[in-house]
């Protein structure tokens, strides 16, 4: 995908270009590439089984992949070598891509024994080295930004799901990431309970941070969305403006998903 005009390369938050990712013989990711600019909001949109998590997941250092490169503003993580081969850098530079971004994913994935306040608080304390008791005032604020306020010494499972995602929200944010990446994170809730933590990515679209967000909530990417990729089959089949993607889809294969969602 080509970064557009009205961005200038040093806006560019994360670059992933031209990535291919096998698992076995079968090939999951052709040839995908997508830049992110400060401050801007993308939704993945698709098919389960189209590769959107498993992009996000070589996005995130999760898997790696084959062919291409990827880089977080300035750091190269991974470069594409002469035979277009991925060589991923060292562990020095990969904690470093691991500092610039957050992920939250659709199971919350919280340590199940540590309080609300030490899920937030721990890894800005053990990765980020922080002042214990900075850390834990940020996790606080961030805490109550998420509307968890009073919520601090109880433990996830006292928690809604709601509520446990917006913990896994609040964890993401205490450290302070370039860039926060949402893989369906409503897929495990509740029609009531989605609205919930769609409403928290709707205060931060609002907030310019910036977001790649996989989702299967058509009017949430429409609405929130500065622009809308849709994946089938480890492809990019269309990508555009929300209004574009949505109400004005191009290709045959977007209309066919998008027209299971209609009313």
């Amino acid at each position: 995908m080509a970064q557009t005009a009205s961005g200038s390369k040093a806006d560019v938050v994360v670059s992933l270009e031209s990535i291919e990712k096998s698992f076995g013989d079968t090939e999951v990711l052709h040839d995908i590439s997508l830049s992110v600019r400060r401050g801007e909001v993308v939704a993945i949109i698709g098919p389960s089984g189209s590769g959107k998590s498993t992009f996000l997941r070589c996005a995130t250092l999760l898997e790696t992949f084959e062919r291409g490169s990827l880089s977080y503003g300035d750091l190269e993580v991974v470069q594409s070598g002469v035979d277009g081969r991925a060589v991923y850098a060292g562990k020095t530079v990969q904690r470093e891509a691991k500092s610039r971004f957050g992920l939250v994913f659709q199971n919350f994935n919280l340590f199940p024994h540590y309080s609300v306040l030490r899920n937030v608080a721990d890894a800005p304390i053990r990765v980020q080295k922080r002042d214990k008791a900075e850390a834990e005032r940020q996790a606080r604020a961030v805490l109550a930004k998420m509307g968890l306020a009073g919520k601090e010494d109880m433990v996830p499972c006292e928690l809604s799901g709601g509520q446990q995602q917006r913990v896994a929200i609040a964890r993401a944010l205490a450290l302070n990431p370039d860039i926060l990446y949402f893989d369906e994170p409503t897929s495990a809730l509740d029609p009531e309970l989605t609205q919930e933590v769609l409403r928290v990515i709707r205060d931060l679209a609002a907030e310019h941070m910036t977001m790649v967000i996989v989702t299967h909530e058509m009017s949430f990417a429409r609405d929130v969305a500065d622009r809308i990729v849709f994946m089938a089959d480890g492809y990019v089949v269309e990508e555009g403006a929300p209004d574009q993607v949505i109400n004005n889809p191009q290709h045959e294969r977007t209309k066919a998903f998008l027209a299971k969602y209609e009313g």
